[in-house]
C-alpha cells in the first residue's frame, strides 16, 4: 500500500501518542509497543504480545537486560525483517540485525544506555530492586511518565521504520484461486 508521507507521519505520531497511553495505563513496555504496531500496522500476533511479557523491566522485572521497550521495537522488526524458520540453514540474517543496530544505537542517543538499570539511573538518578514492593512502587513515583515516553519514542521510531520497509517492497501477485 502506498501511503503519503503525510498519512506515515500521522500513524508514527498515533503510534506514539496510544504506546503512551498504554504503558501508562497497563504496563509492560514490550507488549504495549507490540500492540501499538499490531493495530496500526498488522503484522503482530497475540501470541508474539503474550511472549513479550516476561522480557518487561529488563527481563522478567531484573533490571539488568535491555529496556522492555527495546526488546519489543526490535521484536517488532524481525517480525518483518527476521529470518524465518525455513531458512535457519541460510545464513544469519545480516539486513535484521542492521535494523536492530540503527534501533538500538538511536536508543542509546536518545536515552544514554540499553538496560532498564541505565534508563531507571536516567531517570531517577538511582536503580530499584523491582522484586521489593516498596522499590517497585518508589521507582513507580520516581520515573512518573518517563518508560511511558521510552515506550513511546520507540513504538514512534519502529512504526516509521515499517513504513519505510513496506515502501521498499515489492508488490507481491496476488494468489491465484481455484
Amino acid at each position: 500500500m502506498k501511503r503519503s508521507d503525510a498519512e506515515k507521519e500521522a500513524l508514527a505520531e498515533e503510534a506514539w501518542h496510544r504506546a503512551l497511553d498504554y504503558e501508562l495505563e497497563f504496563g509492560c513496555c514490550p507488549q504495549c509497543v507490540l500492540a501499538v504496531v499490531q493495530e496500526l500496522l498488522g503484522g503482530i500476533s497475540d501470541e508474539l504480545i503474550k511472549a513479550s511479557h516476561g522480557l518487561s523491566g529488563g527481563c522478567a522485572l531484573e533490571g539488568k537486560g535491555a529496556c522492555g521497550a527495546l526488546s519489543g521495537g526490535l521484536i517488532a522488526l524481525s517480525t518483518r525483517a527476521g529470518r524465518d524458520r525455513d531458512k535457519l540453514h541460510a545464513g544469519r540474517g545480516m539486513g535484521n540485525f542492521q535494523l536492530g543496530k540503527e534501533l538500538a544505537e538511536a536508543f542509546q542517543k536518545e536515552f544514554g544506555g540499553f538496560t532498564c538499570e541505565d534508563l531507571q539511573k536516567a531517570f531517577t538518578g538511582r536503580t530499584y530492586d523491582m522484586w521489593r514492593p516498596e522499590e517497585y512502587a518508589a521507582f513507580s513515583r520516581a520515573r512518573g511518565s518517563k518508560c511511558a515516553e521510552a515506550t513511546a519514542w520507540v513504538t514512534r521510531w519502529v512504526v516509521r521504520k515499517l513504513l519505510e520497509l513496506e515502501e521498499r517492497e515489492k508488490p507481491r501477485p496476488a494468489k491465484a484461486t481455484t
